[in-house]
């Protein structure tokens, strides 16, 4: 992974974590120019963040919300996308989090470790590992799934970057194989009800 994959990362790691406080725009505009070369990229990223970084704070947060937690399609945590409600996915979180802490990476307090802005800063900051290939296929996987469903077209032009410069197309393949092992949550109608004391 190069230094302007590894910069995306870092950028996208902040704007797609919630938002606890303002993100200063010219910061970041400093940081992209400090570590990319193309300049056309450069455009693009800022073309993408500029109306996220502008959002009064309130409003950001709300748009977050409304994106990513009120929606399971557009959610950001990766085993989620995987696996959906199946059993397999507590073992599969087990394994990302043996992972970060291999590295020396801490996660978020009070989130999982396949939440993507982490596994974002995961790729950035840590040492390139043979285990990396198929974590970068898995996240690639997800994103497009995500980008297929969100509305918002700032958080869109994001994802599509990541999609574009970072993470590999999906293959249909990758992509009928994760719907086919994600399970539902089973909210059909018990055939009693259940009383509550």
């Amino acid at each position: 992974m190069d230094q302007q994959q590894k910069t995306i990362l870092f950028i996208a790691s902040r704007l797609l974590s919630y938002p606890e406080g303002v993100l200063d725009e010219q910061s970041l505009d400093e940081f992209i120019d400090m570590h990319m070369k193309s300049e056309e990229i450069k455009g693009e990223l800022k073309v993408a963040y500029a109306p996220l970084v502008r959002l009064p704070l309130l409003l950001h947060k709300e748009l977050y919300v409304e994106t990513f937690d009120l929606r399971s399609k557009t959610g950001l945590y990766l085993t989620a996308h995987e696996l959906g409600d199946s059993p397999k996915r507590g073992a599969a979180l087990l394994r990302l989090k043996n992972m970060l802490r291999r590295s020396g990476l801490d996660h978020i307090e009070g989130e999982l470790a396949d939440y993507l802005p982490l596994l974002f800063e995961y790729l950035a900051v840590s040492e390139e590992l043979e285990e990396h290939e198929r974590l970068i296929r898995r996240i690639g996987t997800a994103l497009k799934r995500i980008y297929d469903y969100i509305d918002d077209k700032s958080y869109a032009q994001l994802i599509q970057l990541l999609i574009k410069y970072v993470f590999p197309t999906p293959s249909e393949e990758e992509m009928k194989r994760m719907a086919f092992e994600r399970e539902e949550a089973d909210l059909e109608n018990m055939p009693y009800p259940i009383m509550y004391q």
